[in-house]
């Protein structure tokens, strides 16, 4: 990804939720000046890896599968004075736009639609050997309500509902078409994006960006560039 996409994305994602009556943390409008003045008293922030997190999986079609994400907070797996033995994060995404096919081997979370268009999902269990069993019935919760939805049907999730998933459940995830971009909200158990995520195709978490311009606000995997 270039690093002036990830610029012009981080300002469209501040007027997404602007436009939604959401206000974002003081460190989201962190530049460089500011997170050099208090890095040192910022370690919850930077090691549970709170903030920015835009990425294209490596897959180099952004428009249509990636997404930004702004982790609000979160814990460490490893260590439990660290943050907060939860995770909350915002996703935000362009109309059309999804997020690839995967599941975490350790965290639950509820998928929320906040605001905007249509969450769509499609839901798959996983194999002993991981890989996607493309036949069997998915039993899920939302909003406290138990569903049995086949493998692979769209499920759609309205303004103010969400979606649990729970651990090896295969999920895909888009803003509906035509029906708007979208504010989704995730609550979970604490979030490792290092290792936590099995993906149905190869790909890669974090993208590997090409400086053509200037870092306004670094994403939460390149804090130690601005410990300088």
């Amino acid at each position: 990804m270039k690093r002036s996409l990830i610029n012009r994305e981080i300002e469209w994602a501040k007027n997404l939720v602007a436009k939604h009556n959401i206000n974002l943390p003081v460190f989201a409008h962190f530049k460089k000046t500011e997170w050099q003045k208090c890095l040192a008293g910022t370690q919850s922030i930077t090691k549970t890896m709170l903030g920015w997190d835009i990425t294209d999986y490596h897959m180099d079609k952004y428009d249509e599968l990636g997404g930004v994400l702004f982790t609000v907070r979160n814990g460490d797996q490893q260590d439990s004075s660290i943050g907060t033995p939860y995770a909350e994060k915002l996703i935000l995404l362009h109309d059309g736009q999804s997020l690839p096919l995967h599941f975490h081997y350790s965290k639950t979370e509820d998928i929320i639609n906040r605001s905007g268009g249509i969450l769509a999902l499609q839901l798959y269990n996983a194999h002993d050997d991981n890989t996607v069993d493309y036949d069997s019935d998915v039993i899920v919760y939302m909003d406290g309500i138990q569903h049995t939805v086949k493998a692979g049907e769209v499920v759609e999730v309205t303004n103010g509902n969400s979606i649990s998933l729970t651990p090896r459940m295969y999920h895909l995830f888009w803003a509906k078409k035509g029906a708007g971009d979208l504010v989704v909200g995730e609550v979970s158990s604490v979030n490792d994006d290092n290792v936590d995520n099995h993906f149905a195709l190869e790909m890669g978490r974090f993208s590997e960006i090409d400086e053509d311009e200037a870092i306004i606000h670094p994403l939460c995997n390149e804090y130690k560039k601005f410990d300088k």
